[in-house]
């Protein structure tokens, strides 16, 4: 099983189209096969700084999510949006291994 922190530093005009594009996205990922979270975080001290929490099954879940119409959408919308180049960084889980404790 894999995580990946998605960093994503957006436009402080673009603030609330990125939410809602992000929102729209998560709600078709968490229906993929092999996906256990799609969470999107926000800074505390940064509102325009971001972070999605995508955990899947394999490393292949994770990749087929960015082959997903939904992926491409959401991908297309929010690139002009970025204040930088976001930054994903995959971690492997360690714990919990059980599937249904996600």
């Amino acid at each position: 099983m894999i995580a990946t922190f998605v960093h994503i530093w957006v436009k402080e005009a673009h603030i609330d189209d990125f939410i809602a594009a992000t929102i729209e996205n998560h709600k078709q990922s968490v229906q993929e096969p092999g996906n256990l979270r799609f969470d999107m975080l926000r800074d505390a001290g940064n509102p325009a700084k971001f972070v999605l929490y995508e955990a899947y099954l394999s490393d292949e879940d994770a990749a087929s999510h960015k082959s997903t119409a939904h992926y491409l959408k959401w991908r297309d919308q929010v690139a002009d949006w970025m204040a930088q180049p976001r930054q994903g960084i995959r971690h492997e889980i360690v714990y919990p291994v059980e599937v249904s404790a996600w």
